[in-house]
């Protein structure tokens, strides 16, 4: 499509056209548009709402301002609550968390990878089938 084309579509999705798809290069406005309907707007086999609360909790650990309000009030918009928004921030604080402290002592990944192997073994074997 054509880079008014675009435009067109996404002003009838949005009511605009925001800034940021404006400053995207002609060769490939019609490429990222698409991509980001795809992964954004489209259908998929995470909800809408699930896939926006981790773009909230990536937000969150990459420290993007304009992500974290994108994806919050997107997140909103699909129907998350301020507790969902809240676990998923607080899910990411805590993942980071350990992943700094397992990288930083460094800890052997083959003896890792076994341990996690064998807790979901673990818990496996103890589920009851309902």
């Amino acid at each position: 499509m054509s880079r008014e084309a675009v435009f067109n579509e996404i002003e009838q999705m949005f009511g605009q056209v925001p800034s940021m798809f404006k400053r995207v290069p002609e060769a490939t406005i019609d490429l990222e548009w698409n991509v980001f309907k795809s992964v954004h707007l489209a259908g998929g086999a995470i909800p809408n709402k699930y896939r926006e609360l981790i773009g909230v909790a990536i937000s969150a650990a990459t420290k993007c301002w304009y992500c974290a309000y994108f994806y919050t009030e997107m997140a909103k918009l699909n129907g998350a609550t301020a507790e969902e928004i809240e676990e998923a921030v607080h899910y990411v604080k805590s993942s980071a968390g350990w992943s700094a402290y397992v990288n930083g002592m460094q800890l052997n990944y083959d003896d890792f990878v076994k341990e996690v192997d064998e807790v979901c073994e673990h818990v496996k074997s103890s589920m009851v089938d309902v």
